[in-house]
């Protein structure tokens, strides 16, 4: 058996651990979600509370990735979200809907998506609601 170079176990090593997080769930890159599937998870998990148009229980999710959070002018949001700083990136909202009160200790948010590709779809799906309705 010959010796492998170290270039060629890099490679290898690193498609390894590549096939090892996609097998155990590691969180996706949002930039591979499904914006088809995202927005049946949407109807599934987030309707009941979160409206694209208006606040319901939760304040409305159209343009939400790129806007500050606790920015709408007509939701009252939880003083933890208001003090949080935080703007709605793809890799925040993951981290949101993985575990809410983790990243904002004091929201009022109960839900989680535990699914990475469930969340990665989700988060395609947001990032195509465009604030201006287009």
């Amino acid at each position: 058996m010959r010796p492998l170079r170290p270039a060629r176990t890099i490679a290898l090593l690193s498609a390894a651990l590549c096939a090892l997080a996609t097998a155990s769930g590691v969180a996706a890159d949002s930039s591979q979600g499904s914006a088809e599937r995202g927005e049946a998870v949407y109807q599934d998990r987030c309707v009941m509370c979160h409206q694209l148009y208006g606040a319901g229980q939760g304040p409305s999710l159209k343009g939400v990735v790129g806007r500050p959070a606790a920015s709408l002018p007509e939701f009252p949001y939880t003083a933890a979200l208001k003090a949080s700083g935080l703007v709605w990136s793809a890799s925040r909202l993951d981290a949101f809907l993985s575990g809410p009160a983790e990243l904002v200790p004091g929201t009022a948010m109960p839900m989680t998506v535990q699914d990475a590709s469930d969340r990665a779809d989700l988060i395609a799906y947001l990032a195509s609601l465009r604030p201006d309705g287009r």
